[in-house]
């Protein structure tokens, strides 16, 4: 994906958009940006863009969902003005499920359901919409019956969608309305079946390191076994299947591949298996997305400190 590459930075920063340089110009764009209300050369800005990942699906989403974190109040107040934009709908829905994520619950449920569903609606084809109703529903704690025909809907338009796969992967997991058991249940169906290359390749480490981080903040026993977390056999050879395969250039070939060579990094050298770990810190570029490293402090501190400590 050399479109999307740039130079590797000379200092690690923080990069919402890893490594896509379209999206990270665009985000400058809207820091540097005064004034209120739907600014009409930002728009443009968005449009493109967007129109520029045309039915890849997977860019669609990481720019969308980047975009809508980066400014919700503008994707709510080009909603206002263009109603019937598909785009400026699906930036809305997005912005208001992030939001939620940060708050536990939705301001406004019926609201942001429709939005999500309008979004669909005016572009049949994307399955973006409808991982936003998705991960909407999911934040307000639906059963199976209700996620069920959503899934369905994402399947039919991108069955390896990375959000979606990690939205039900947190949703199973014991801090969502699930159990360990539930969710390795979910790993172990999607894991026989999904390509190596598909874009939740990460869904197995992203498991294990939030049961890390689990076992991390408990005590007692739980705690002590925690240190040799990654000894243990079956995280082992996860570590061991990925760590020569991942940072090799164009392995990984979806949108947030940076954000799973950071994942990578950050286990490997929890794992004190250093050598690994620098070729996978040296794939990331310096681009340092928040997880896996905000779990203990800023992120480009931690990534930095973990990097110079591994040599």
């Amino acid at each position: 994906m050399a479109l999307f590459r740039r130079r590797t930075a000379t200092t690690a920063r923080l990069a919402p958009e890893l490594d896509d340089a379209a999206l990270g110009r665009v985000l400058r764009a809207l820091t540097g940006a005064p004034g209120a209300g739907p600014q009409d050369i930002l728009v443009a800005q968005i449009e493109q863009l967007l129109r520029d990942a045309a039915d890849d699906w997977d860019r669609r989403g990481h720019r969308v969902t980047v975009l809508a974190g980066a400014a919700p109040a503008l994707a709510r107040r080009w909603r206002l003005k263009h109603p019937h934009s598909a785009d400026a709908l699906v930036l809305h829905a997005w912005a208001d499920v992030l939001t939620a994520r940060l708050t536990g619950r939705l301001d406004d449920p019926p609201a942001t359901l429709d939005t999500c569903r309008r979004a669909a609606d005016a572009a049949p084809a994307d399955p973006t919409p409808w991982v936003a109703l998705l991960a909407a529903l999911c934040v307000e704690a639906r059963t199976s019956a209700e996620l069920t025909p959503i899934w369905k809907e994402i399947a039919a338009r991108d069955p390896w969608n990375r959000e979606a796969y990690l939205t039900i992967l947190v949703h199973l997991s014991p801090d969502g309305q699930g159990s360990l058991a539930a969710q390795r249940e979910f790993l172990d169906d999607v894991v026989t079946v999904m390509p190596p290359q598909a874009p939740p390749a990460c869904l197995p480490l992203a498991a294990a390191v939030d049961q890390y981080h689990r076992e991390m903040a408990g005590s007692g026993v739980g705690a002590l076994v925690a240190a040799r977390f990654w000894e243990q056999p079956q995280n082992a050879t996860l570590l061991d299947r990925i760590a020569g395969v991942w940072p090799r250039p164009d392995h990984l070939r979806h949108a947030a591949r940076v954000a799973d060579l950071n994942l990578l990094a950050y286990a490997l050298a929890k794992a004190g298996r250093s050598a690994e770990a620098r070729w996978a810190f040296e794939a990331t570029e310096n681009l340092v997305s928040p997880w896996p490293w905000q779990y203990e402090g800023d992120p480009v501190e931690r990534y930095s400190h973990t990097r110079t400590r591994i040599g």
